[in-house]
């Protein structure tokens, strides 16, 4: 199924407040920012988002929320999986009742499908929606890297649009970008080798530095799709530490971190998520004032306990 999407896209944090409730208005300001910014298209409910944490009801509530504060100006890519194929389907029925462009669904994680059983999940989302869905590949949270053959099949299920792919493994991206069919889109979901997978024919980039400088990764990511090669190279540089930094500790520790020291949201986390270490707070403000990332408003609330270590 033929994908609509392209460029720089953001996996959005889920803001909480102080009570660990979701900051639906800091979840207005980020995509308004995130907007304006350039930004081609935002994910929600990811792993980025603290989906496992989420509620169906508060999945649904915060694509919602999404879909409403982008107005139609940009795409929402949501996050609708799981290792429970049956709730699978029901958040993916949930996204597109909100309004979501597309779904993703992640491996099935902990539960270590066979292939068949990897085809039959996928198969009870593309099921259930009309919407095109796109692969996530994320083998350091799931468990499974899906190899060439295996993405090759999955691709001709009617409704899969595309793959979002984390791993780092390049012989097999060199290896699957040729097969694919013409109308399969592939990302990055790795913004430090991102570089790389965009010059060999990735379409774009899923990015959780896009949560802190989403300007500079929509100039990063046109510059590297448009064959403004030395552009892109002196951005993804500059921006390297920063993208480093978002992986110093499990996402989205460093990023909500980040966008508090920004008072951009604030930086309540849900267990069993904790706050960063106060040596990687040092080294993210660090990251941040050298950048002189923007700043939002100083009346945004900020928190570094979840409501349940209060």
């Amino acid at each position: 199924m033929k994908l609509e999407i392209r460029g720089a896209g953001t996996a959005l944090v889920t803001p909480f407040d102080e009570r660990g409730k979701i900051d639906f208005g800091s979840i207005e300001s980020l995509v308004e920012w995130q907007i304006g910014e350039g930004t081609d298209f935002l994910v929600s409910c990811t792993a980025e988002g603290e989906s496992p944490a989420l509620s169906g009801d508060e999945r649904k509530a915060v694509t919602a929320h999404v879909v409403a504060a982008a107005n139609g100006r940009v795409p929402v890519v949501a996050g609708a999986g799981g290792n429970h194929t049956a709730k699978s389907v029901f958040w993916a029925r949930d996204a597109e009742k909100a309004g979501a462009s597309a779904l993703l669904a992640v491996n099935p994680f902990y539960n270590c499908p066979t292939a068949e059983g990897l085809t039959r999940h996928f198969a009870a989302i593309c099921d259930s929606t009309r919407l095109p869905v796109l692969i996530y590949n994320v083998p350091a949270r799931t468990g499974i890297d899906l190899d060439v053959d295996r993405i090759l099949k999955l691709a001709e299920l009617p409704r899969i649009g595309g793959l979002v792919e984390s791993s780092t493994d390049f012989r097999k991206v060199a290896s699957l970008l040729p097969r694919v069919p013409e109308d399969f889109a592939v990302f990055s979901a790795d913004d430090r080798t991102s570089l790389a997978g965009l010059g060999m024919g990735m379409r774009g980039v899923v990015s959780l530095a896009g949560n802190l400088a989403p300007g500079a990764i929509f100039r990063y990511v046109d510059a590297a799709l448009h064959d403004r090669g030395d552009e892109a190279r002196e951005l993804h540089k500059k921006y390297a530490p920063l993208m480093e930094a978002c992986s110093l500790e499990t996402s989205p520790g460093p990023v909500k971190a980040a966008l508090a020291m920004m008072n951009r949201c604030g930086e309540t986390l849900r267990l069993p998520l904790a706050p960063v270490r106060e040596d990687t707070r040092r080294r993210i403000e660090k990251i941040v004032r050298g950048l002189k990332l923007d700043a939002g408003p100083s009346t945004t609330r900020r928190s570094r306990l979840s409501r349940s270590e209060k």
